[in-house]
C-alpha cells in the first residue's frame, strides 16, 4: 500500500522559464564533452553542497572542469540561471492535484539542485505547504539519481521502499534511479512521446493509477 509520494521538481511540478539551463551552460562555456558526461560533473560541482552565490557555484564547476570562466561567460551564466527560475511556470493541475493527493499520502519533494534555486519557485507559487518533507542534493550532500538518496529518504520517512512511489519526468534521473532503490516510479509524459508504463500526462491522472 503507496503511503508516500515522492516528487520530482522541474518537468514535474513546474517549467524552467528557459530551455535547457544544463545545455545552457554548456554551449556558453563551449564544453565538448558528450552531455551526459557533463551533465555528472555539473551536478556533482554544483549540486552537491550550499555556496554563497551563483559566482561561487560557478567558480567551482569551472575548478571541476578545469577551465577559466570569463567575465562575460559568467555574466551570461548567472544571467540565464536567474531567467531561470525567474520566469518558470507552475503546470496548471499542480495545486489542485497536490491539494487532492494530500489528504491520502504524505508528499515528498526531491530535487537536485544548488542553493535556493528550487525553493524560489517553491515560494514564488506557494507550494511548501503540500509537502511534508524536501530533500534537496546541495542539503543531502547526495544527487537523487543515487539509490542512497532515495534510501535516505525512506528511511527518514520511517516507511519501506514499497510504501513509497516516485513522480517524475526523467528517465534516468527520476525512473531508473528509484527503481533501482526497489521503488515503483510513475513517469509524468506531457507529450505522450515515451514508451514506458505506468505513465501519466497530468498530475491530475496520478491518483487513478495509484
Amino acid at each position: 500500500m503507496i503511503k508516500a509520494i515522492l516528487f520530482d521538481f522541474w518537468g514535474t511540478l513546474a517549467e524552467q522559464g528557459v530551455y535547457s539551463p544544463i545545455k545552457q551552460v554548456r554551449n556558453i562555456l563551449r564544453i565538448r564533452m558528450p552531455f551526459p558526461e557533463f551533465v555528472i560533473r555539473f551536478e556533482k560541482a554544483m549540486m552537491l553542497r550550499p555556496f554563497n552565490d551563483l559566482q561561487d557555484t560557478f567558480l567551482a564547476l569551472g575548478e571541476e572542469l578545469n577551465i577559466k570562466i570569463t567575465r562575460r561567460e559568467m555574466d551570461d551564466l548567472i544571467g540565464m540561471w536567474n531567467k531561470s527560475w525567474m520566469l518558470a511556470e507552475r503546470y496548471p493541475e499542480v495545486e489542485d492535484a497536490l491539494k487532492q493527493l494530500k489528504e491520502k499520502y504524505a508528499l515528498v519533494l526531491v530535487a537536485n539542485t544548488n542553493k535556493s534555486y528550487v525553493e524560489k519557485v517553491v515560494e514564488k507559487f506557494k507550494l511548501g505547504s503540500y509537502f511534508d518533507k524536501v530533500f534537496l542534493s546541495y542539503q543531502e550532500g547526495i544527487i537523487k539519481t543515487d539509490r542512497e538518496f532515495f534510501l535516505r529518504v525512506v528511511q527518514e520517512l520511517g516507511l519501506s521502499v514499497e510504501e513509497c512511489v516516485m513522480v517524475g519526468d526523467s528517465m534516468q534521473s527520476d525512473i531508473l534511479a528509484a527503481q533501482e532503490a526497489g521503488m515503483k516510479a510513475i513517469l509524468v509524459d506531457r507529450k505522450n512521446a515515451r514508451d514506458y508504463t505506468p505513465k501519466i500526462a497530468s498530475l491530475l491522472e496520478l491518483e487513478g493509477v495509484l
